[in-house]
């Protein structure tokens, strides 16, 4: 009996610390929502220096929510580079129904490095310039290229395009990538291992396929994961970290 009630207060628990903040995300309404998809707006932020006023080289992270009620739980992310001189963005990002029919998942294009994504204003969550960026993009253009879920995409809890981000992130700790709790599919380590590096990739995660676990880092702080959602404290920048609302912070 004293077992059964501790389980119904561990359910309990977790329904008010993971399913209330996301339910009053939703009641808030955190995503922009148009008419239809294709009119939804898609130009530029003006987050990312124009080429021709900017010489050095440039990496920038960027998350935006996605589009509809989707918005109210997740955010869409996105790695763009520009190498020093060159006259254009290169831009890597993971869009789901590519992968249909056993397609690749994995785009690259150029030019367009910081446009709103479907109707919602993206925010830069990294971003490192001149020669360091320089030294950097060649490492980040191999991790992409050996990132191993091109062609495999699921919604929840991953790999999605917050997985393939994550991993970056894990493999260069030089960005010192920190997603919020709203970039759901971070948690999904790659190749389903239940433990490797934070995805700054300083400190420790542990993850079951992305569904439950924790992380201890010095840039994210502790965070506990569970069903995609994450709950934390970033101690470094004493900020608060919540399901739907992603980090809040007191300044």
């Amino acid at each position: 009996m004293k077992a059964a009630k501790r389980g119904i207060l561990i359910i309990f628990c977790a329904v008010v610390l993971f399913g209330l903040p996301q339910m009053l995300s939703v009641a808030f309404g955190n995503a922009a929502e148009g008419r239809h998809w294709s009119s939804a707006r898609r130009d530029a932020s003006g987050l990312s220096p124009a080429p021709e006023t900017h010489p050095e080289a440039i990496i920038q992270v960027f998350g935006a929510r996605t589009w509809g009620w989707r918005g109210n739980f997740a955010i869409h992310t996105w790695i763009s580079m520009k190498r020093e001189g060159a006259a254009a963005y290169e831009r890597f990002e993971v869009i789901g129904w590519r992968a249909r029919n056993g397609g690749n998942a994995l785009v690259q294009s150029r030019g367009r490095p910081d446009n709103h994504w479907f109707g919602n204003t993206p925010e830069i969550l990294a971003e490192v310039t001149g020669a360091e960026a320089e030294a950097l993009i060649t490492r980040i253009e191999t991790v992409i290229t050996e990132y191993p879920h091109k062609y495999e995409y699921r919604v929840w809890p991953g790999p999605n395009s917050n997985s393939f981000i994550a991993h970056i992130g894990r493999e260069v700790p030089e960005l010192e990538l920190d997603l919020p709790p709203t970039a759901i599919g971070k948690d999904f380590i790659t190749g389903g291992m239940p433990v490797g590096n934070a995805v700054s990739g300083q400190g420790v995660q542990f993850s079951i396929l992305g569904l439950g676990g924790f992380a201890l880092s010095p840039v994210e702080g502790v965070e506990v994961h569970l069903l995609g959602l994450t709950l934390g404290f970033d101690i470094d920048d004493f900020a608060l970290k919540l399901p739907g609302f992603g980090r809040l912070e007191p300044f």
